[in-house]
């Protein structure tokens, strides 16, 4: 398959009456359902309706939209012209808008209602964009309806002679660490995605993967690419609590979720408060429940098992330069190695490096790096950010890591986190995965910030559980008990972690809060 449009089309001609999507919206009661055959005829009519527009081949498409049906509808459309598509994250402003249009030099873009007030505020500014198309049942000046595109364009099958090897995706990184970095992603980077995914979590038609995370970033797609490639249903849920986790999951017969770290957590939270009881709904058919987009506690597994015991997990890594998820996982067959991200994926290898290049000792702290047919093509009008990322078609992930015995990677945190205390290193990922099995601390974060004396020192932003009264003196006692001295945060402060839509720390924000 040249394009993972290609799988669309296949499954549209082999399962043409199966349901392709659900959307739940549950606070409007509303359930919208579509078949393949359906899906495909709507996104074909999307992407003629760009073509009469003059949008073709390595024209980009801005495309700014919660999740929906209409979202992967307008994702598909546009990448079957040929164009890029150019997902934006939904908590952008205007002005982060106008920066993401301008560096793609945007030919046309299609978005949701919600969006409109801040499109309309930079609209003036951005001369390079002359068509607007608008999701939803809002009108507004000066742009075309999507249904009303929809309706009135052809169903013939488009055929613009799409290699592999064509771009297809620009995706600008969720900016945990400055302005959000332009990542351009082929069409075999997609099927890439889709042939590891599948590889790795065993997808066949009878699933169905309850998609929850923004659709925007590279990593709940592409776990729900394993269900396109084999033509098996997904359900949108838009409203994300435990209530409407587990409703979902029973009333679907959901059977694969990817979970954040933050939503595991209010779940478990929910069922040890007795507010949420798993009696209370069907959910044997839930077979597969998993973690990305950040470091894992091994706690928190060990806490979700008690509950779920006979439950698959699987704990996968990733990064958007590496099309998402997947370079790296645990593996469902090795629960008992929860705490590392796992081994090279399907179709991958991975190398824990020196500043010079060359393999460490096993046990070693270094860079992780990967190699494989996700590697982005380039960072989009970046080349010296290019060459320093890729090298020899190894990514150079800025994970810092080590490996055990028997393979196993674990990773100790980002490259630029790691906190220098008097020529001592703390990674600060270590340190929050002690943090996280006291019993009172619903979430934490671990920063550096400058000190006189000693350079750095390592401060914990920690978030108490609700209900719950925690000092100072008894994070000081649970450090002196859990962690060697020089990892001791030397500062706590109590206060709330903030964290981006995929669940990473926000750490330039802490730091900016902080003075620093």
């Amino acid at each position: 398959m040249a394009t993972i449009s290609d799988m669309l089309v296949q499954n549209a001609r082999m399962y043409p009456d199966d349901t392709a999507l659900i959307e739940l919206r549950p606070s409007e009661k509303i359930r919208r359902e579509i078949s393949w055959q359906e899906l495909d005829e709507r996104v074909t009519r999307v992407a003629n309706a760009l073509l009469g527009m003059g949008i073709g081949k390595g024209d980009k498409v801005i495309h700014w939209m919660m999740n929906s049906i209409n979202w992967l509808e307008a994702y598909f459309g546009i990448i079957r012209t040929g164009a890029w598509a150019v997902p934006l994250n939904f908590r952008f402003t205007g002005r982060d808008f106008k920066y993401c249009a301008d560096i793609a030099e945007a030919k046309a873009m299609i978005l949701g209602e919600e969006f409109i007030e801040r499109v309309e505020s930079v609209r003036s500014e951005l001369p390079t964009i002359e068509h607007y198309v608008l999701a939803g049942q809002t009108q507004a000046e000066n742009t075309d309806s999507l249904e009303d595109l929809i309706a009135s364009s052809s169903s013939n099958s488009v055929n613009v002679g799409l290699s592999e090897e064509d771009a297809c995706g620009l995706y600008f990184t969720s900016g945990t660490t400055g302005a959000p970095k332009p990542i351009l992603l082929t069409h075999k980077n997609m099927v890439c995605a889709a042939v590891t995914e599948k590889a790795h979590h065993y997808q066949t038609r009878e699933d169905n993967f309850i998609l929850l995370p923004p659709l925007y970033h590279t990593g709940a797609k592409m776990h729900w690419f394993g269900n396109l490639i084999v033509g098996a249903k997904a359900t949108i849920l838009t409203e994300i609590n435990p209530r409407n986790i587990f409703e979902t999951v029973d009333r679907e017969r959901g059977t694969i979720v990817w979970l954040l770290v933050p939503w595991v957590h209010d779940i478990l939270m929910a069922m040890d408060r007795g507010e949420l009881w798993k009696e209370d709904y069907d959910l044997d058919c839930w077979r597969l429940m998993h973690i990305g987009a950040q470091p894992v506690p091994p706690s928190l597994v060990q806490r979700w098992k008690k509950y779920f015991p006979g439950m698959q997990y699987d704990t996968n890594y990733g990064l958007s330069e590496a099309t998402g998820p997947g370079c790296v996982h645990l593996g469902i067959e090795n629960e008992r190695k929860v705490g590392a991200i796992g081994k090279a994926g399907f179709n991958w290898e991975a190398r824990i490096v020196s500043d010079k290049g060359e393999n460490v000792a096993q046990g070693q702290v270094g860079e992780l790096i990967v190699k494989g047919c996700g590697v982005l093509k380039e960072y989009y009008k970046n080349p010296k950010k290019t060459a320093e990322t890729v090298k020899d078609g190894w990514l150079y992930t800025g994970d810092m890591a080590k490996m055990d015995e028997e393979g196993f990677i674990y990773l100790v945190d980002r490259k630029k986190d790691v906190i220098i205390t008097g020529g001592e290193n703390i990674y600060p990922a270590e340190v929050e995965e002690i943090l996280h099995t006291h019993p009172k601390v619903y979430d934490v974060a671990v920063i550096g910030i400058p000190d006189e004396r000693l350079g750095e020192i390592a401060v914990a932003i920690i978030d108490t559980k609700p209900g719950e009264n925690l000092t100072e003196d008894e994070i000081n006692a649970f450090c002196e008990q859990n962690l060697a001295k020089h990892y001791r945060p030397r500062r706590i402060i109590f206060d709330k972690v903030p964290r981006n839509p995929t669940g990473k720390i926000e750490k330039p924000k802490l730091r900016q809060k902080l003075g620093n």
